[in-house]
């Protein structure tokens, strides 16, 4: 019989791009929001501008995730390259290289020669590129996967604070925004930490803070300024 486990660790790639994006999102989007109604902008003016915000803000998330992780790609591809190099001109050393490194994980010479025999004979790229590079199915760059994540993480976090906004009495908006969006934090962190296996208190601790700091200092400078921020 086969044995197969899911881990949370497989989430980890997907779930960073996911939390940070939809994070980023609420916290920016509702951040201009609040600065923008403290300066004294009407509803109208509110409104294009968290709609700016969220189209700028994915396309910026997903540039930046697709240019970062592309960087990553590359280097995983010459490693790769030059691993498959190696392999074609100076086997044995490659094959050396790898006991060694079985050994160094607590295995005896004759059994880490073994494995590595083992491993080689069935496909050497993959048991270097997992065992000295550190390249897993679970790890390796996914440049497009993250920029679509990121994107979508983004403006489904952004509409939130935005969806506040035409309900809200104008002279309390960006108190009811603020609070609003610190929920939705909130249930953020709560929504990461589950799906992460982490402790919520910490999670939702922490995205709250960063997020009423964030958005005290847009009213703050919306109040002092007396302008769109």
């Amino acid at each position: 019989m086969s044995h197969y486990e899911r881990h949370l660790i497989a989430r980890a790639g997907w779930l960073r791009a996911a939390v940070l994006g939809a994070n980023d999102g609420i916290v920016s989007t509702a951040s201009l929001i609040v600065g923008v109604a403290a300066a004294g902008e009407g509803r109208d003016g509110i409104l294009i501008s968290g709609v700016a915000a969220l189209v700028a803000g994915a396309m910026s998330m997903a540039a930046g995730e697709y240019v970062s992780v592309s960087s990553q790609s590359d280097t995983e591809k010459a490693d790769l390259a030059r691993e498959r190099k190696e392999l074609a001109t100076d086997p044995e050393f490659e094959l050396e290289e790898l006991t060694q490194i079985y050994q160094a994980r607590g295995l005896e010479r004759e059994l880490a020669l073994q494995v590595a025999q083992q491993l080689t004979a069935k496909d050497a790229l993959k048991a270097h590129a997992r065992d000295e590079l550190g390249i897993t199915e679970v790890s390796t760059a996914r440049p497009v996967q993250a920029a679509l994540t990121s994107a979508a993480a983004f403006a489904s976090g952004a509409i939130l604070p935005l969806l506040v906004v035409p309900l809200a009495p104008l002279a309390q908006l960006p108190w009811i925004v603020s609070a609003a969006s610190l929920v939705f934090l909130a249930l953020l962190g709560l929504a990461a930490a589950r799906t992460g296996g982490a402790g919520a208190r910490r999670a939702i601790v922490r995205t709250m803070v960063w997020g009423a700091l964030a958005m005290a200092l847009t009213a703050a400078i919306g109040r002092l300024f007396g302008a769109v921020v």
